[in-house]
């Protein structure tokens, strides 16, 4: 499993997709937002519109139960309460929110799913961390070169696999790093933490194994092309 790769020390995490926990969810009306970050260097907004009270989701189950970890739309997630008791008595840091969430709606995509076991969630975001991509040492294919040194907000076209710049991570054990801040990136801390208790709908790729090219577009020529 991810959590054995020898060396690694990052993880991405991803929702466990086709498998037998594989749950999303929406937002339902009234929807209330709120501004999106900024970035306190350049000014540019860092992420989606602020997801305000009330929360109040329909979730939609893809595999046989519903898991502990949900995604939905924008940089919200869900997680069950025996994931946010876990993560608060483990002492882990990163997720901020934990908002009680309203699920009004249930819906089955697939036939058996056991719609009658559906646990508490609570609403959360991982905080917006200090650690930053290496820029020299990731295979990131970008659109648009890194202008801001802060946020490092770039087209991202292709990944093939990234690394954080020596020094800047300061401890989060779950965070959207400068740079791709697209990717929730999770400490060994967090990921023993969810094999240890068996949670479910959450995948764990090492930062260096992590591949997303939705287009085809390949890695760039080298570890400095695109890359600003």
């Amino acid at each position: 499993m991810a959590f054995d790769v020898p060396g690694s020390r990052f993880f991405v995490l991803e929702e466990g997709m086709f498998g037998p926990n594989d749950t999303k969810f929406s937002k339902v009306a009234p929807v209330n937002r709120g501004d999106p970050p900024q970035c306190p260097l350049c000014g540019e907004p860092m992420g989606m519109l602020t997801w305000l009270s009330p929360y109040r989701v329909e979730l939609e189950l893809h595999g046989a139960a519903p898991g502990d970890f949900v995604e939905g739309p924008g940089y919200d997630v869900l997680i069950s309460q025996r994931v946010a008791e876990a993560y608060q008595e483990a002492g882990l840091t990163g997720l901020l929110g934990f908002n009680p969430v309203e699920v009004v709606r249930v819906r089955s995509k697939r036939k058996g799913s056991a719609q009658g076991a559906i646990p508490p969630y609570f609403a959360v975001i991982a905080c917006f961390g200090r650690g930053a991509v290496d820029e020299a040492r990731s295979r990131i294919r970008r659109s648009e070169p890194v202008t801001c040194p802060e946020c490092r907000s770039a087209g991202v076209d292709s990944v093939h696999g990234f690394t954080l710049e020596p020094d800047t991570w300061q401890g989060e054990d779950i965070f959207r790093p400068r740079g791709k801040r697209g990717s929730l990136v999770v400490s060994e801390r967090f990921a023993a933490l969810v094999h240890r208790h068996g949670f479910t709908n959450m995948k764990f790729t090492p930062t260096e194994e992590y591949v997303w090219d939705p287009d085809g577009k390949g890695p760039p020529a080298s570890p400095h092309a695109e890359s600003g």
